[in-house]
């Protein structure tokens, strides 16, 4: 963890920590999509294989596929030591809880459902709500207590 992140990790007031927070949100987001298209390459021929083993049984995890690698990435990434995936460390970001406490695993698989969720039944007003929240927040930030914040010296 870096001493820039523990900075970062409980929210503050600077309104400095939010600056350009949504333009760098949907940047960050089209990185990480690219990643986990790149992800789902090496996935789909691990379960071409399992399938084989399996005896056809293993092809079932195709429709699936990639929500899988897709969860997984963000429970990992963002539920991990840098509270951050890889598009937003690009982009300077972290998620933070309100609370203070760290993202874990679970709660990033959830933020992330949330999202395509408020996507599916939303688009294109899951951005707007950010323009008109504190912080920028988005729905699955308000429902789960996180806000995104920039990473060290705004």
């Amino acid at each position: 963890m870096s001493a820039d992140f523990n900075e970062t990790r409980v929210p503050t007031t600077d309104w400095q920590a939010y600056r350009g927070v949504l333009s760098r949100r949907i940047f960050a987001f089209l990185i990480d999509y690219a990643i986990i298209a790149l992800l789902w390459v090496p996935a789909a021929v691990v379960v071409f294989f399992l399938g084989i083993l399996t005896f056809g049984l293993g092809f079932f995890l195709y429709p699936a596929l990639f929500a899988i690698v897709a969860m997984l990435y963000f429970g990992l990434t963002m539920g991990g030591p840098s509270q951050a995936s890889a598009g937003m460390n690009v982009m300077g970001l972290a998620l933070a809880r309100v609370d203070g406490r760290p993202v874990d695993f679970l709660t990033a698989i959830v933020h992330l459902v949330l999202f395509w969720i408020g996507n599916a039944l939303l688009t294109p007003f899951i951005v707007l709500i950010g323009l008109f929240t504190d912080r920028g927040r988005l729905l699955h930030d308000l429902l789960l207590g996180t806000v995104m914040v920039r990473r060290g010296r705004y």
